[in-house]
């Protein structure tokens, strides 16, 4: 079979997987349902918005201080560095979400909110990609410009 024939053969059997009602009355401006579930939708929306903002601000900051180690001299400092990047880049954000939501509470007897354990989690997840970003950056400088 060719590329062309299966490609027509799945879009058929999708085609048939769903009649267009998709319901979109539950968004309609026009009952006071819909203003309820538009209101709801643009709460969550503007708290998204938020915990990306914050996450990504701290991330930066967590990111440059964690890539430093690793542009040391010391193989101590190194070896711990790729033990924490590489450790917190393997483990699903999903799975370090529930950890810091459910996890951290139990163990360091705090209480978080669900706003703040989100921004905590993915802080920790996008510091060790920035710090990848920063310690590749920094590394790729030529020495030349390093001492002019």
């Amino acid at each position: 079979m060719t590329f062309r024939t299966l490609w027509l053969i799945s879009l058929l059997l999708l085609t048939g997987c769903s009649d267009y009602q998709w319901g979109w009355y539950v968004l309609d401006p026009s009952t006071e349902q819909g203003i309820t579930n538009l209101k709801f939708l643009v709460a969550g929306f503007n708290d998204t918005i938020q915990v990306s903002l914050l996450s990504m601000c701290f991330a930066m900051t967590l990111g440059l201080l964690i890539a430093l180690p690793a542009l040391s001299r010391s193989p101590t400092l190194k070896w711990m560095n790729r033990i924490y990047v590489e450790v917190i880049r393997s483990i699903p954000v999903l799975v370090l979400l529930l950890w810091v939501y459910y996890g951290m509470p139990t163990l360091l007897d705090v209480s978080l909110n669900h706003f703040w354990a989100g921004v905590i989690a993915l802080t920790i997840a996008e510091s060790a990609l920035m710090a990848e970003v920063f310690r590749g950056g920094i590394q790729a400088i030529n020495r030349g410009q390093h001492e002019a």
